[in-house]
This record gives structure tokens, sequence and C-alpha cells, in this order.
């Protein structure tokens, strides 16, 4: 099982092609099981040509791809400028599919994921990539298991190049479509996962003792927004600036625990809160029973919280997802955290891309999230040759 990436910056696609898919070659040849690539902005009116030229010259089984606002390649974050990443694994096992959504007032129905018999008794994990303006991601992630009984876990992200419904570019083989989404059941390799969210806990966890939807009335018995004021009032200088800038909520996905740590809460923003009910609104239904712990983020706490997960992590290569609103936005430099991956657990064969929302497990749970870093990992079942 071998692994490649490539990244070119060449501002004439056909010579960046012409780099990418050299280096690819060298790197696992000819007709690799699986290529992904990942196309800036700046290419977009090129996206058939380079797709095209990429399938005739490397012959990939599986050819997956979109168009990104940033492209990952190795430890690069190119931001700004043409730029395209390729990647390919050798003896890795692909089903692709086309996904396709109806939304309607019932809600939204997800077609085209292949049916349980037509997946291997080995598939390991669900790689996905989806237009943002009309692809239900989290539906979909949240009913994956529940139509097909397979507990896999799914990562991936939303294409960040668009302002709106059809500029997105998805590839698939030869197609190219811009709406719903696109992706493989990978089998035949060793997945692992890090979902970085890029919080800090401040305070103590607390249940939800009061609850209706995207609404808490209660905390531990007492008004919600009397409870989160409490704890901000408690902040030092440097969290209380962080809470002011953005307060975010974790929601904890295993309750059989003991203890939480930060990589046991799903976050969520606080997005408001009603003094006249004593009440705070935050980005997802929480339920009754429920235990949540306020959270803050920053640059350092993004970064330490990514290095922390990929503390002891070990991987052949890697696909990177990580928010459009990280990078320079949130670190004040680009490759921040492509160049920590490839610091830590490289240097390996790895790409990606900017989402404008990232796919990932946390808690052995996927979930569509927002300002995060989703990476996929893998490694030979075999072990090192």
């Amino acid at each position: 099982m071998t692994f490649a990436a490539a990244l070119s910056q060449h501002p004439l696609a056909t010579h960046a092609v012409g780099e990418v898919v050299g280096e690819v070659l060298d790197g696992v040849g000819e007709a690799p099981d699986l290529a992904l690539l990942f196309v800036s902005t700046a290419h977009t009116g090129a996206v058939d040509d380079i797709a095209g030229a990429v399938r005739d010259l490397l012959r990939p089984s599986t050819l997956l791809g979109c168009t990104t606002a940033t492209v990952v390649g190795g430890g690069r974050e190119v931001e700004q400028g043409p730029a395209i990443a390729l990647w390919a694994g050798a003896s890795v096992a692909a089903t692709p599919f086309r996904l396709q959504a109806e939304v309607s007032p019932d809600g939204a129905a997800v077609s085209g994921f292949p049916e349980r018999a037509d997946l291997p008794d080995d598939a390991s994990g669900v790689l996905l990539l989806g237009d943002p303006f009309t692809f239900p991601a989290h539906e979909f992630v949240e009913g994956l298991r529940d139509q097909t009984g397979l507990d896999l876990p799914v990562v991936g992200g939303l294409a960040s190049a668009a302002r709106g419904p059809g500029g997105s570019r998805l590839l698939l083989d030869g197609g190219i479509v811009d709406d719903g989404a696109v992706g493989v059941v990978l089998s035949g390799v060793e997945l692992s996962t890090v979902v970085s969210q890029g919080c800090r806990p401040i305070g103590s966890p607390m249940a939800v003792t009061r609850s209706e939807r995207q609404v808490i009335y209660e905390l531990a018995g007492r008004p919600a927004l009397e409870r989160v004021q409490e704890i901000v009032a408690g902040l030092g200088p440097e969290d209380l600036a962080m809470a002011q800038h953005g307060l975010h909520l974790g929601r904890v996905i295993d309750e059989q625990q003991a203890d939480y740590g930060r990589g046991d809460f799903l976050i969520r923003n606080v997005i408001g809160g009603d003094r006249d009910a004593g009440a705070i609104a935050v980005g997802d239904e929480v339920q009754v029973g429920a235990t949540v712990q306020l959270q803050v983020r920053d640059a350092d706490s993004a970064d330490e919280d990514l290095r922390r997960m990929l503390h002891g992590r070990a991987a052949d290569a890697a696909l990177l997802f990580t928010c459009a609103g990280r990078g320079s936005n949130l670190f004040g430099e680009p490759d921040h955290d492509a160049r920590t991956v490839d610091e830590i657990l490289g240097p390996l064969a790895m790409a990606g891309m900017s989402c404008a929302g990232e796919i990932g497990p946390v808690g052995g749970r996927s979930f569509l999230h927002g300002l995060t870093a989703s990476l996929l990992m893998l490694s030979d079942p075999a072990g090192p040759a």
C-alpha cells in the first residue's frame, strides 16, 4: 500500500496538472485505486480540463474532488491564488457514490448511497465532499447509521469556493456536478480520525434541567443565562476577552463517562440570550439531561488542542479538512493546521481543503462542524513494509 501527494501553484492549469501528476506518478505509479483532486477558485473555469487530464495521465480507478477556497498540499495551505493538490493511494479500495437531496416540508431525503449488500465486508469509513447550498450534510450524517445498519465514521467537508448555489464543482470519475455530494466508502485500509474543535472548557460541567429544541432555560436547576453570566463574571482577563469575542457550549457525547475532556464534547455556538426568560440559545438541539460545559476559543487554544489530539498518532497518509475560518483568519498566518499535522505525523502524503463545514466523528459519532480541523489518517493494515 503506497500513497503520494503533490501541490502546484503554477498559474497555468495545464502546467500545474503536469507537475502534480508527475510527482504522484513517481510516488504510486500509474492507475492507483483512488485519487483526490482539490482545485482552487482561480482554476474553477478549467476544472473540466484539469480533471480530464488527471484521468488521462494518472488513470485512477476512482477520482474524487472539488473546488475550494484554500488548497492543502503537504504542509501548505494556499489561501489565495491558483493551486491544485493531487493525492493518490494504491491498494485502497473505494466504492464511489453520488448523493442528491430532495427537500420537502417533512425534511430532507438523501438518495444515492450504496445499499449495505453492495458494500465490502471490511468497509472502514466514508469520505464525503458536498455542496453547502444544496446538500443537507447534518441530516445525512445523522441518518446514515439507520440507513445502512453500519456504524461507519464519516469524514470530509463542504466545498468552500462558491458564494451561492451552482458555484461549487464536485468531481466523481468522469462527471462534474454542482449540487448534492460525492464520496467513497473506503475499505482495505486502516482509518483513524482526529477532529480538533479548538476550544477550551471554562467553568464546570452542568446538567440541562429544562430545554426546548435549541433553547436552554435551566442549567443545574437555575436559569441558564444566570449560570452563564456567573461563570463569565468569574473569568480572568484573558478568558473574559475570548468569551466576549465568542462563547461556545460543549455537549458531552458519551454520558457514561466518569470524566470529560476536550475530545468528549460536541462544540456549538452560543447564539443569544433572553433576559426575560433567563434562557440561552445554541446552535443545536439540546435535550434535558444532557451534560454541557461552556467553552472559549482562540488561536492558542486551537493550536494546543490540535497538537494534543495528534500526540502519539501515526499514519502513512492523511486528508485534512480545515474550516475556512481558521488559517490566517484565526492564527494570523497561513499553513497552521497543515504544518502542524506534517510536523507531528510527517512528513507524509497529505492533501485537503478548507471547508464551509467540516465532517468528522466526536465521541464515536459523526457530525457536521464549524471552525474545526477534521483529519482522516490512513495506514496499511499490514503495518510498515
